[in-house]
């Protein structure tokens, strides 16, 4: 009896705690259910939101028990669950941030104003600092405002590559002589940085004339003046018209370039205007990697000294597609440049496209693969010259000057080896050789000379090639002269208009041509 009864109530007991294990367990995977599902719904809900992060994973370790990884056609539950989608707090963007696939820094957004009087300089150089920290990053100049920039510098090294500044508004120089001091070599310069692009179709105005009516008669004058006499026998000098400044005298004796890139790779510059620069509009120093295309130089051609694009010891060079209009060299191409590539450009009024000048203070230059092509030349001083100075070494070699058109050219065809920007220079002995220069398809009219060679005497040029030369003389305000050859060697290799009889063919002697060791590059 009591053992029946015991058995029973044995019985009961099991059965009651079994109903009771069963609850506790349904209730575990319901609530095991519910968390998963929020989970995922969440993780749904942020990856919609912000993209896929890849294969980033976590690991939690909250328990003891290993467990089974579900099913391959099931989602794992999220370790870590994330917020729920309304307790998500998004963080605030950066100033200048425009949450895209890059980061936009508008220089307005750092308190420039824009209004062509209040000195804007400390916010471009704060949007600048902001976007060097992100690659690919963008300044944005927007347009249809004026923005009064002072001296600054736009620096490497440690700047994120492929940054952009997009200039599209308009950037002025301050004309006032504090703001100089005794002197700046550069208004606006990017220093040490690769892949840096400036673009748009803004405007750098350096506002040039207050520093040209200063120095107009203290200036180097372009040794090819001596060449050009007028009929009369007058020359007319007169010095531009000032636009009016906040001068309380003259302007430093050093002028500024108003664009420079120094120590930078792949740099490129395209849509934008420079006007009026003090001194050099555009200039290259140090480079490797040049792209210049649809851009644009405006400057009156009395304006001295204000070369167009300017290279300097830079090396695959790319321009193109450019009108350049200045009072000096449109292009100058100085020692240290190899394969630059010119093309698509129009040049006027200004001197031309020059080779220097080289070899100046008894220095050594090196210049190479030079090709200059496809270019209109109108109402310019010189056309594609050459130009070095007595004393010099080094050289220069392998140039091809070809398809030139020239209207009202003075001097299309240039090679002066006795280049001198002083009253007065020296006669030297050593001189930068030229070897190798080759010009086709050269036509126009010229009004003073087409073709002047003035080669070293003890380094006469050599390898000098021409190809269908057509130039008409255009009577004007100066005396027409006919070719001038001097000590230089080469070929006619078609006939010549006019005829060049001077150039002596073949190669000099090999007791005439004395090279020194330190020529070679």
């Amino acid at each position: 009896m009591m053992s029946g009864m015991s058995s029973k109530s044995l019985t009961l007991v099991v059965f009651i705690a079994f109903l009771v294990w069963s609850s506790n367990f349904e209730a575990c995977i319901a609530r095991r259910g519910k968390h998963w599902r929020q989970s995922r719904d969440a993780s749904a809900s942020l990856s919609k939101k912000k993209g896929s992060h890849g294969g980033s994973k976590s690991h939690h370790s909250g328990g003891s028990h290993s467990k089974a990884p579900p099913p391959h056609n099931a989602s794992p539950p999220s370790p870590i669950p994330p917020k729920p989608k309304e307790e998500i707090v998004q963080t605030p963007p950066k100033k200048g941030y425009n949450g895209g696939d890059s980061a936009i820094f508008n220089v307005l957004d750092f308190g420039a104003k824009g209004n062509g009087e209040t000195d804007d300089t400390k916010a471009f150089e704060d949007a600048w600092a902001a976007a060097c920290k992100v690659e690919g990053s963008t300044v944005m100049v927007p347009a249809e405002y004026v923005f009064f920039v002072g001296p600054i510098s736009f620096s490497g090294p440690y700047c994120q590559p492929d940054i952009v500044f997009q200039l599209d508004g308009t950037i002025i120089a301050p004309t006032d002589r504090q703001t100089w001091g005794k002197g700046l070599l550069q208004w606006i310069q990017f220093t040490k940085l690769v892949g840096i692009t400036i673009r748009g179709s803004g405007v750098i105005d350096g506002r040039g004339s207050v520093w040209w009516q200063d120095s107009s008669f203290d200036e180097p004058i372009d040794d090819e003046m001596k060449l050009i006499i007028p009929i009369n026998n007058t020359r007319a000098e007169t010095k531009p018209t000032p636009i009016g400044s906040n001068l309380d005298g003259k302007m430093p004796s050093i002028k500024p370039t108003a664009l420079r890139f120094y120590g930078s790779f792949n740099a490129t510059v395209t849509g934008i205007t420079i006007q009026n620069s003090p001194q050099c509009h555009l200039k290259f120093d140090n480079c490797v990697g040049v792209l210049v295309h649809d851009f644009s130089v405006s400057s009156p051609g009395d304006s001295l000294n204000t070369d167009g694009i300017h290279l300097q010891n830079s090396k695959d060079v790319l321009i193109h597609s450019s009108s350049l209009s200045c009072g000096d060299d449109c292009v100058s191409i100085q020692t240290g440049c190899s394969n630059v590539y010119i093309h698509n450009v129009n040049c006027g009024p200004g001197h031309g496209i020059s080779i220097g000048s080289l070899g100046k203070d008894h220095t050594k230059a090196c210049v190479s693969n030079i090709t200059v092509r496809d270019v209109t030349m109108h109402n310019t001083m010189n056309g594609v010259r050459i130009k070095t100075w007595q004393g010099g070494s080094g050289s220069v070699q392998n140039v091809l000057f070809s398809n030139i058109q020239m209207s009202e050219v003075q001097l299309p065809i240039v090679i002066d080896q006795f280049y001198c920007d002083k009253a007065k220079c020296t006669n030297q002995t050593s001189a930068v050789a030229l070897s190798g220069i080759n010009y086709e398809k050269i036509r126009g009219t010229y009004t003073v000379k087409p073709v002047h060679f003035a080669c070293s005497d003890n380094l006469p040029c050599t390898d000098v090639t021409l190809t269908t030369i057509e130039l008409k003389p255009l009577q004007e305000r100066y005396h027409l002269y006919d070719p001038f050859c001097w000590q230089t060697f080469g070929e006619l290799r078609t006939p010549t208009s006019p005829p060049i009889g001077c150039l002596q063919i073949g190669k000099p002697s090999s007791n005439r041509v004395q090279y020194e060791e330190n020529d070679s590059c």
